[in-house]
């Protein structure tokens, strides 16, 4: 009795069970092949004919294998069959490749390879038969394997603390816009200002094998030697907004001190004296330059700098508490600021949003750090420095690809600033001024 192959597949259906046998695959074709290429030359049949045959049989048994999977992986993809531990098989949806190809037009891998990269060395004819069979059989190159052969794997790893924050939103959308155009793709992680998990997040991408990385720093950053570590090995890294002196890389920043600076000299146009700073860590570079410009104005003025009337927040505004007792140390505090100056994008939403729920007996002037496209939209009309944040995606991408794609080892870094903007609205503004005084000021 003939020996057969069979697989069947249960799929659970409106609780029926169904049975479905796969195509049967015997090996009936695999032995008589053998047996005719065995065959002695006496025999009436040629060798050359006995060979074809085998071949052809030899052929057929593949078809049929083919078929089969083919058979498992539409069932797969039309959601006909539950995995379950009774199952006899394991469904695996395969991809077709090359072999495939070559196999079934009975051409070399090579041929095939050559015909889908459009070679010269092979004929029109050849490329039309090989390229209308990969698109009928939806062939698409392997990344994985073509990152070995390139050793390119052609995706960015960006490091960032929130996608959350107006800035880094937009920032992302710049990188984007940058590394699409040059066919790279983008992979985008979240430290939420943990300097463990951006540690874990940036060893993750380099073991994948990204080609370059964009790093912002968390507000706990404080050990950059993985960084170093990988950078002497030879990733590119660009860092933008939130950079560091340790690493000689090339550096994307706003222009953090004149926006600081402009701001707070805004405030004391309006006859504001007490102006307390709220900012962010101390350990970001943001916050000392922002601190810089701050002091760069009250002296400008000769304002006493005042440092009970400095706050950090080290999250930035994610936690709320924090951003509130800090609100609350400032009015209980002797000296009561009749103005603020916030320093970050999350920092400043929350902080003005927290002091409409206070009750104060005056409105305090109030300007900050902050993208937000509906400033306008806050009743007061809410006062901010903006940042090209856009553009700052972009030009960091557009220098980390020329580090990328450079034949050379990079030796020379930059620092590109990019210009703020100060919008005037209504919450920086005393009542006694005109309203006329809105409007926007490049910093």
């Amino acid at each position: 009795m003939q020996k057969r192959l069979g697989v069947f597949v249960r799929t659970d259906c409106s609780n029926q069970l169904f049975y479905s046998t796969a195509v049967t695959v015997t090996k009936r074709f695999a032995g008589k092949a053998s047996h005719l290429i065995s065959t002695d030359k006496s025999k009436d049949i040629s060798i050359a004919r006995k060979r074809r045959y085998a071949i052809y049989l030899r052929n057929r048994y593949r078809e049929r294998l083919q078929l089969r999977r083919c058979g498992e992986n539409s069932l797969l993809l039309n959601g006909l069959s539950k995995k379950s531990p009774d199952d006899s098989f394991t469904m695996k949806f395969e991809s077709a490749t090359i072999k495939d190809i070559a196999k079934a037009l009975n051409l070399s891998t090579s041929t095939v390879s050559r015909a889908l990269r459009g070679s010269y060395e092979i004929s029109a004819e050849t490329k039309k038969q090989v390229l209308e069979y990969a698109e009928k059989i939806n062939y698409r190159p392997n990344p994985i394997a073509l990152s070995l052969k390139e050793r390119r794997t052609r995706a960015i790893g960006v490091v960032v603390s929130e996608i959350a924050n107006n800035f880094f939103s937009q920032a992302i959308n710049g990188i984007e816009s940058i590394a699409y155009n040059r066919s790279y793709h983008v992979i985008i992680t979240q430290s939420h200002e943990s300097a463990e998990r951006e540690r874990v997040n940036v060893e993750h991408m380099a073991a994948r094998g990204v080609d370059g990385l964009l790093v912002s720093l968390s507000s706990e950053a404080t050990d950059l030697s993985y960084l170093k570590e990988l950078h002497e090995k030879g990733m590119p890294i660009v860092f933008f907004d939130r950079v560091t002196n340790e690493i000689q890389t090339h550096k994307v920043i706003a222009d953090n001190y004149l926006g600081a600076f402009h701001a707070t000299e805004h405030l004391i146009y309006q006859g504001y004296k007490k102006i307390a700073h709220i900012t962010s860590s101390p350990y970001l570079s943001i916050t000392k330059e922002r601190l810089d410009g701050y002091k760069a104005a009250l002296e400008k003025h000769k304002i006493p700098f005042n440092e009970s009337l400095i706050k950090h927040c080290n999250h930035g505004g994610m936690i709320v508490e924090e951003v509130e007792d800090v609100l609350n140390e400032l009015y209980k505090s002797k000296t009561k600021p009749d103005a603020i100056f916030t320093a970050g994008d999350r920092l400043t939403i929350v902080c003005f949003g927290i002091l409409k729920r206070m009750k104060q007996k005056k409105e305090a002037g109030f300007t900050g750090f902050t993208n937000t496209q509906v400033g306008d939209l806050f009743s007061p009309q809410l006062t901010v420095v903006r940042q090209p944040a856009f553009d700052i995606g972009q030009t960091a991408t557009e220098l980390l690809i020329q580090i990328i794609e450079s034949r050379r080892p990079v030796t020379e870094f930059e620092t590109r600033t990019l210009e703020t903007s100060l919008i005037i609205r209504e919450s920086s503004l005393k009542k006694a001024n005109s309203a006329a005084e809105s409007g926007s000021v490049q910093a």
